[in-house]
């Protein structure tokens, strides 16, 4: 049922993305606004984690996940700042917190061994949509050398979340 319901959500996550790139390719602005809104959802979900777990494993997960993408965060605004742009609001950002608003709400419902195996299973499907994302939509479209560069940056960090979630969710029953 949990992974279910985070094949559900990683669905979710994807569509906007999916419809987005169908729809037009993303502007550097609009990428932008996506990465930091990607980024922003995965630290408002470790911090529900860190509210909601007493579980060492997904705890160390969580401090991680607010660590690392609040600094990756840091870094994007730095270079949006250097560069003159203005993050874009647009669509799939939109349908991104939508999806991770509803998220939250659904796993605020759970408690103990439950929260844990559904967050830390969400977490491996979201990194794996984001993850796809960066590939296969946002690096290719961004125009911006520096701004390539920080996302293929992300991708290898975020690519090592995924594993991290994934080694965790073999751990958390």
């Amino acid at each position: 049922m949990l992974k279910a319901a985070a094949c559900a959500a990683a669905l979710a996550l994807a569509v906007p993305f999916a419809a987005h790139a169908q729809a037009a390719k993303p502007n550097d602005a609009q990428i932008a606004h996506i990465a930091y809104t990607a980024g922003v959802i995965d630290i408002e979900a470790a911090k529900q984690a860190l509210a909601m777990s007493k579980n060492a494993e997904v705890r160390s997960f969580a401090e991680q996940m607010v660590k690392d993408h609040t600094a990756v965060n840091d870094q994007a605004l730095a270079l949006c700042k250097k560069l003159g742009v203005t993050p874009l609001d647009n669509d799939t950002s939109k349908g991104l917190a939508q999806g991770a608003a509803a998220k939250r709400a659904e796993l605020g419902k759970l408690k103990g061994a439950a929260f844990d195996k559904a967050y830390i299973e969400n977490e491996v499907a979201y990194h794996k949509t984001v993850n796809g994302a960066l590939e296969n939509t946002l690096i290719p479209s961004a125009a911006n050398g520096e701004l390539k560069s920080l996302l293929q940056t992300g991708l290898k960090l975020f690519q090592g979340h995924q594993q991290h979630a994934e080694m965790a969710a073999s751990k958390v029953k």
